[in-house]
C-alpha cells in the first residue's frame, strides 16, 4: 500500500460507496468519507491499482454571510442562503447573519475603534458582527437595491464594520450578492465590492455577476440563471478558500508593507 497524503492522521470512517469506473476497467472505486475536520485535503491510496479516495467531511473552515436586507427571511437571504448550501457541501461551515431591523448610524470618523478594536458606538449589531467577522475565513455581503445602489443600511454598516476591523484582513475571501425587482444590480455589485479591494481580500467570481432577480422570495426561485450564480458562486468560493489554505502551508502570507498614506495636496 502507497500511502500519499500531506500528513499522516487516523481516519474515522463514516460512509462508503462502492461506484463503478469510468475508464472501462474492471477495477471499482470505493470512496470514503471521514468525519474528520483537519483540512479539506484529499487522500489517495493505491490498493492493486485500484484507487480509493479519502475525503475530509469537514475542513474547519467558515463563510460568514451578511444580510443587508431589512427583511430577515426576503429575497437577498434566499439568495445568500442557496451560496451558503454550496459552501456546506463543499465542507465550509456557514452563518447567515441578519444585520437586524434597528437603525443603523453611519460612521463620525472619530477614531476610538483604533484604540478599541471596535465601534465605540454599541446600538447596533456592528461590534458583535466584528467578532464574527474576524474568525471567519470569508465573508459575504448580501444587500438589495435601492435606487441603483446598496441599501442605506448595510452602506453604513459596512462603512463601520470594515473600519473598526483593526486585524488582518489579508486574503479573507470576499463576495458580493445583490438582490434586485429588475435595475441597478450592476451599480450595487461594484459599490459593495471596493470594501475587499482596499483590505487585500480576493474576490470569488461566478459564472455571471452576482446577481439574483425577484421582487419576493418566491420570484427568485423562478430566476433559475440566478440562483445557479449562486450555487456556482459557493463552489467557487469554497475552491479559492482551500487553494488560499494550501497556498499559506506552503508558502506563507507575502509580506505585510507600512501603509504610506499620501494626501492630494497640491
Amino acid at each position: 500500500t502507497h500511502l500519499f497524503p500531506y500528513r499522516t492522521q487516523k481516519l474515522s470512517i463514516i460512509t462508503a460507496k462502492i461506484v463503478p469506473r469510468c475508464d472501462n476497467s474492471k477495477l471499482p472505486v470505493l470512496f470514503l468519507f471521514t468525519d474528520t475536520s483537519a483540512y479539506p485535503f484529499f487522500f489517495a491510496i493505491i490498493i492493486d491499482c485500484a484507487i480509493i479516495f479519502i475525503k475530509d467531511g469537514g475542513c474547519g473552515m467558515k463563510v460568514l454571510l451578511i444580510n443587508g436586507s431589512f427583511r430577515r427571511n426576503g429575497c437577498t437571504f434566499t439568495a445568500l442562503n442557496e451560496v451558503a448550501k454550496a459552501l456546506n457541501t463543499n465542507g465550509i461551515d456557514t452563518e447567515i447573519f441578519h444585520i437586524g431591523t434597528k437603525a443603523i448610524r453611519g460612521c463620525m470618523g472619530c477614531g476610538v475603534c483604533h484604540e478599541k478594536g471596535e465601534c465605540i458606538d454599541n446600538s447596533d449589531a456592528v461590534n458583535e458582527c466584528l467578532k464574527l467577522f474576524e474568525a471567519a475565513d470569508g465573508i459575504v455581503i448580501g444587500s438589495p437595491v435601492h435606487y441603483a445602489s446598496s441599501s442605506g443600511m448595510i452602506a453604513s454598516f459596512m462603512d463601520r464594520l470594515f473600519y473598526a476591523s483593526r486585524f488582518d484582513k489579508r486574503f479573507k475571501v470576499g463576495a458580493t450578492v445583490v438582490s434586485c425587482r429588475r435595475g441597478g444590480a450592476s451599480a450595487t455589485f461594484d459599490q459593495l465590492n471596493k470594501y475587499f479591494t482596499i483590505a487585500q481580500m480576493p474576490i470569488v467570481s461566478s459564472q455571471y455577476w452576482n446577481s439574483i432577480h425577484g421582487n419576493t422570495p418566491e420570484e427568485v426561485k423562478q430566476d433559475f440563471e440566478g440562483m445557479q450564480t449562486m450555487k456556482v458562486l459557493g463552489n467557487n468560493m469554497a475552491f479559492l478558500l482551500k487553494s488560499i489554505a494550501l497556498g499559506k502551508e506552503k508558502y506563507g502570507l507575502p509580506d505585510a508593507e507600512l501603509k504610506i498614506a499620501t494626501n492630494f495636496i497640491r
